[in-house]
């Protein structure tokens, strides 16, 4: 039996000083008795505009009906998100990281202003599910992720295909590999339905490692958004989290140092996007856990890679959820002693309880850890005198001939340039375009830059050319796609001193990127080198621009 005095919520519903604040719950139909059961923050990022959130009001509904079967009173708020997909390629795509802090700050202002005891998180895509759990780590109070789930992959032609497929036909269109109606097939055919695009993007990839991180039950990152059983989740979901607060298991008490280290080890395993280093950064700190860029290409040594899901391969999260899902990959993990499993998780069991029984039953979707697609992780940090504190690369969507590669660079001081030069034929096999002033405070914002590397792609450029950026990469992004470039041009960093024709080398298995220019050289450079200004002066970005911290630190604010 839960001590009502010593719940938060006792500071909005007893004694009777606390007589205005009943009357404003009683005015919205609330009973005594819901008043006297813990109160329960349901956090839902349901909307009109995100096809991974369209559906989310139906499972914020089942969290909310297992709540209440467990003896709580759940209380629906909402969040914001950003559709990536739609913002992309547009001034729009400015605002998807930087709403994450929003996101975060207000999971602290509606938990705090009303007392809650307890949150489930109802995210879905790329920003919202880091910005929750932000919150909610920076709360500290019990909290459970309860994610909307995978959109099911779509078809065209007998291929299953996702998201990325409708960005690479443009590239493809543009180059005249297909028509004007193959191109049509694709975009009406691509995304099936509601749920996260299909593959192993940033939005699944942060599904899936929170699971991996023990704060959203086993299923949470793969049952497809259309499944009944991502409905029974939901309410198990609901069940857990009153759980968690009549044992005052709070959020930190399951995401700690370990916890992070276990979800580093599956993502290098899955083959997570390149934003999963971003995010976990940023949980990380919130959490007030030690992580840096170091750890990544540490567990990167020690973990293959065992999954390559869309755009790495031609599996999707379907797929992956029919093998067993996550903890089928956490299963295969465990075999090489990769994992910590006496780790608790919000089922109130431990990992290893979690994962007992379950075991990969595809080897297509998910390698046998004897037998990985390679012996490294799929994510890669590269450090040289262009990168000095760091950037990142998708390693396992990398093609093996581009995995070591040198070539001119054809420098662009915004993605609109860069996009314009590719499609335009400007850009040749051996070429590395260099993409600047896109980072988080010279963008502002840090723009993905799926659109460029989607049109290589397409214009099957992605096994000849590379890319490089103090921008970021969508999930759907693939090829030497390497982002995250620190320090940023707009900080003052070498990728600002790059100059046309520079050779640049890129050496992933060695996790080293340089330009072929001396340190005189870039000294010289740097007399009369002055960081273009951000170019977007008023409103919230503005305020962004000023307070962002390094992508090697997570684009925090400070």
């Amino acid at each position: 039996m839960i001590d009502k005095k010593k719940l938060r919520s006792a500071n909005v519903t007893l004694g009777a000083e606390k007589v205005p604040a009943r009357s404003l719950f009683y005015a919205m139909g609330y009973t005594k008795e819901e008043l006297d059961r813990p109160l329960i923050g349901v956090v839902s990022a349901h909307s009109e505009v995100v096809p991974g959130h369209i559906h989310l009001d139906k499972l914020a509904q089942a969290v909310k009906d297992g709540i209440r079967m467990a003896g709580g009173t759940p209380i629906e708020v909402p969040s914001i998100g950003v559709c990536d997909g739609i913002a992309m390629g547009h001034a729009g795509m400015r605002y998807s990281l930087p709403s994450r802090e929003l996101i975060a700050d207000s999971v602290e202002s509606m938990t705090m202003a009303h007392a809650f005891d307890g949150l489930v998180l109802v995210p879905n895509c790329d920003k919202i599910v880091p910005g929750m759990i932000m919150g909610a780590a920076r709360l500290n109070i019990p909290a459970v992720v309860c994610s909307g789930g995978p959109m099911l992959a779509g078809n065209v032609n007998g291929e299953e295909v996702s998201l990325s497929k409708t960005f690479e036909a443009v590239g493809a269109f543009k180059a005249n590999l297909i028509t004007e109606a193959e191109l049509t097939e694709v975009e009406q055919n691509s995304c099936p339905g509601c749920g996260s695009c299909a593959g192993m993007y940033t939005a699944n990839s942060m599904n899936c490692l929170s699971e991996a991180l023990g704060i959203a039950l086993p299923g949470n990152g793969t049952i497809p958004a259309i499944s009944a059983k991502r409905t029974q989740l939901a309410k198990k979901a609901g069940m857990a989290i009153m759980n968690l607060v009549e044992n005052d298991i709070k959020i930190r008490d399951i995401l700690t140092e370990k916890a992070v280290r276990n979800a580093l080890a599956c993502d290098m395993a899955l083959g997570c996007s390149s934003n999963s280093v971003l995010h976990l950064l940023a949980i990380a700190n919130e959490a007030g856990i030690n992580l840096n860029l170091n750890m990544f290409n540490e567990m990167s040594e020690k973990v293959p890679n065992l999954c390559h899901l869309a755009p790495a391969g031609d599996t999707h999260m379907q797929d992956l959820d029919a093998a067993g899902g996550i903890p089928a990959v956490q299963n295969e993990l465990a075999k090489k002693n990769l994992l910590d499993l006496t780790l608790p998780t919000v089922t109130g069991f431990s990992v290893g309880e979690n994962i007992k029984n379950i075991y990969n039953t595809n080897p297509n979707a998910i390698k046998p850890v004897e037998t990985p697609y390679s012996k490294t992780g799929g994510i890669a940090i590269l450090f040289g005198n262009i990168a000095k504190e760091g950037c990142v690369v998708k390693r396992s969507a990398v093609a093996k001939e581009m995995l070591q590669h040198t070539g001119p660079a054809r420098v662009f001081d915004c993605e609109e340039d860069a996009i314009d030069a590719i499609y335009n034929g400007k850009i040749v096999d051996g070429d590395v375009v260099v993409i600047r002033y896109e980072g988080p405070k010279g963008g502002p914002g840090m723009r993905e830059m799926l659109n460029p590397t989607s049109a290589l792609a397409g214009m099957k450029l992605d096994r000849t050319v590379a890319l490089i950026t103090d921008g970021r990469f969508s999930g759907a992004s693939r090829g030497a796609s390497i982002g995250h470039v620190c320090p940023e041009a707009a900080s003052g960093g070498e990728i600002g001193l790059i100059k046309e024709g520079d050779q640049i080398e890129i050496n992933i298995p060695e996790y080293k990127i340089e330009a072929k220019v001396s340190d005189e050289e870039f000294a010289e450079r740097r007399k009369t080198f002055v960081p273009r200004e951000p170019n977007v002066k008023t409103g919230w970005l503005k305020r962004y621009a000023q307070l962002v911290d390094s992508a090697a630190k997570g684009a925090v604010m400070k």
